[in-house]
């Protein structure tokens, strides 16, 4: 089974992506492949954010009582 990165650890890899773009220092191809993971961990990393505003919303909306209620699918952290 293979373990999913915490949100901190993705975060700190799509900074290390941009500065590897930065730098300038990689090659047409390669600035390419790395744009590509770098734009598909930013969209995974919105849908974590999103998902725990959310989470948040409804929480407080409960007086902060944290209940047995279901968020959608779409809406968790997994």
């Amino acid at each position: 089974m293979v373990k999913k990165e915490t949100f901190e650890a993705s975060l700190e890899h799509l900074e290390k992506i941009v500065r590897q773009l930065e730098s300038g220092e990689k090659g047409l191809e390669e600035s390419l492949e790395v744009f590509e993971k770098g734009v598909t961990l930013a969209k995974t990393l919105s849908k974590q954010l999103e998902a725990a505003k959310t989470k948040v919303e409804v929480l407080t909306r409960e007086g902060g009582k944290i209940g047995k209620k279901e968020l959608p699918a779409w809406e968790t952290l997994d």
